[in-house]
Formats: C-alpha cells, sequence, structure tokens
C-alpha cells in the first residue's frame, strides 16, 4: 500500500529591492559614456577596405596615401557623430562609399569613372 506524501512549503522571505534611479536605467552607463567609449574604440581603428574596394583600387592604379586615410577616418567619424550608416566620401579625385558601423570602404571610383554613375544605397555623403 502507498502512503501519502505531505509537502510542507517553507516561507518565503520578504522581498529585497534594488535601488532605482527612477529611469530604468543603471545609473553607471550614460550615453555620454558609451558616445566615450564608442570613440576611443574607433579611434584606435584603421578602415578596412572589402575585397570589392581592394579590386578597384588595383584595377584602376588608385593609391590612397596616409594623409588621405586620416582624412577618410574623420570623415567617417562625423558620419558616425551624425548617425549616418552608409556613406559617400569624396575625397581629392575619389569617390568611395563606405559603411560607418563595420569602418570599411565597400567600392571606390576615381574621376574618370564617376560621369554617369549612380551611388544608391547611401544615406549621406562627406567631403573630405
Amino acid at each position: 500500500m502507498s502512503s501519502p506524501i505531505t509537502i510542507m512549503p517553507t516561507p518565503i522571505g520578504r522581498p529585497t529591492s534594488r535601488p532605482t534611479t527612477g529611469t530604468g536605467r543603471n545609473s553607471e552607463v550614460s550615453d555620454t559614456r558609451f558616445e566615450s567609449l564608442l570613440q576611443d574604440r574607433m579611434a584606435g581603428q584603421n578602415v578596412r577596405f572589402s575585397r570589392h574596394a581592394d579590386q578597384r583600387l588595383q584595377q584602376r592604379g588608385l593609391r590612397i596615401s596616409g594623409e588621405q586615410s586620416q582624412r577618410l577616418q574623420q570623415a567617417m567619424r562625423k558620419v558616425a557623430d551624425k548617425g549616418g550608416r552608409d556613406s559617400l566620401v569624396l575625397l581629392d579625385n575619389l569617390a568611395l562609399v563606405v559603411s560607418v558601423p563595420n569602418n570599411t570602404v565597400v567600392t571606390v571610383s576615381d574621376r574618370g569613372s564617376l560621369r554617369e554613375n549612380v551611388f544608391t544605397n547611401i544615406d549621406s555623403a562627406v567631403i573630405a
């Protein structure tokens, strides 16, 4: 025969509450701190070139100097500050389509190839 099983509930303690700031956000993390961390992270990264962009540079015999690379990085930071994601950067005689979140040049075109070109899927443009 079977004997009945009795489960005795254990008392539940009083709930403890965590201090809140009233905003539902962690008071240690603010938008400015996040932006500062993002800028520090981006400052240490060099702009990368996609395989397609590398091919375009080689096919057209184009080079990007160190000074131009710095101007490109500054332009990408400006676009990021304004909330842009995919931008056309006009740099001397070059047009570069860049992905700001990926810190990557997607494609490159020189002045001779710009005639009658249409750039799509960009949300901003900057002259560097």
